[in-house]
């Protein structure tokens, strides 16, 4: 497939003041930056699978903004001094109508060059993924996608790590031709082979990610109690039996050296007394630095909330929330 790069993104509709849920509805109408790693298997967030039942309107698509990327942008604008502004508006691919773009901002740099601008918010302790000039991969996928459909070269996806501009990073991205004629392939094959015909497209991903999918989409059905499954099936129970036996007896030789690690610091913890610092020097020369300090939690423990419950009911109804999980067990029977 050659690339047709003489064309004009569409304006499919403006997005100014409009309801979300009109806006979900467009959304469903096609592929968004945002669903763009998870059909081709790199989203962090969700599956294919659940981008599928999001598109047939199965579940409410999370927007998945934080309010930040004014600030993020006008910090960007502020560090590089290029223009920025918004357009309230949702383009759709001319030539791969199924691609659709919700960009955050555009710029453009002294010379009268414009691109993408990705806003993004992240917790400090995932700024490692950014060093070296990289972009976590959905990121750049992301700004990929709307480079496609815009027709634009670059992109910078910029993120802020708390609420100062000393924890910033912007990363440029480069329009590859050969990525993007991958990625256009792959959507174009979700679109068409799953979406339109309304067919389930396999669960694979991460393992979380997978559970996470089963337990918004699959266990909404009304299934027996108890499925007869397949006797093909036996070797890869098998295999989780003895994995997760493996594990149990990993966990129990880590509870034990756990314990024998708190009884060997125990006379060391009695040295420091209220100090958080301390040192060896050995007899060979080697340091050991110990530190122990205290750690600070703030939460409600089971039976101050059993106490809310019956001295409060109806504060404690506002605030409790229920959540329901499934341990997964394989019990093995030989005959």
């Amino acid at each position: 497939m050659g690339l047709n790069l003489n064309y004009t993104a569409d304006a499919l509709v403006s997005t100014e003041d409009m309801q979300e849920e009109t806006w979900l509805q467009y959304r469903r109408n096609g592929i968004g930056g945002n669903d763009a790693a998870a059909v081709i298997g790199l989203s962090p967030y969700k599956t294919a699978r659940d981008v599928y039942f999001e598109k047939l309107g199965r579940e409410p698509e999370d927007n998945n903004t934080s309010g930040w990327e004014d600030l993020v942008a006008a910090i960007f604008a502020k560090k590089t001094g290029f223009r920025i502004w918004q357009e309230k508006v949702m383009y759709r691919h001319p030539l791969f109508p199924f691609m659709l773009a919700d960009v955050d901002y555009f710029f453009e740099t002294s010379d009268g060059t414009v691109g993408i601008l990705e806003c993004k918010t992240a917790n400090i302790h995932t700024k490692e993924k950014w060093e070296n000039d990289a972009v976590p991969y959905h990121y750049e996928v992301q700004c990929r996608h709307y480079m496609a459909v815009k027709n634009l070269d670059i992109a910078y996806c910029a993120c802020l790590f708390g609420n100062s501009e000393n924890d910033f990073v912007f990363r440029r991205i480069d329009r590859d031709l050969d990525f993007e004629k991958n990625l256009i392939l792959q959507e174009e094959s979700f679109w068409t082979e799953y979406v339109e015909p309304r067919i389930e497209p396999a669960l694979s991903g991460d393992g979380d990610l997978v559970l996470a999918s089963l337990k918004r989409y699959q266990m909404q059905r009304n299934n027996p109690d108890e499925v007869l499954i397949e006797s093909d099936y036996g070797e890869a129970l098998e295999l989780i039996y003895r994995m997760k036996s493996e594990k149990a007896a990993i966990d129990s030789n880590s509870r034990k050296l756990e314990q024998k690690i708190k009884t060997a610091y125990a006379k060391f913890a009695e040295m420091l007394g209220n100090a958080t610092k301390g040192l060896c020097v050995a007899a060979d020369g080697s340091e050991y630095h110990i530190s122990y300090k205290p750690m600070q939690r703030t939460g409600i423990t089971k039976d101050n909330l059993q106490k809310m419950k019956l001295n409060d009911s109806k504060l404690y109804e506002k605030y409790a929330t229920t959540t329901e999980n499934r341990v997964f067990q394989v019990k093995k029977i030989v005959k």
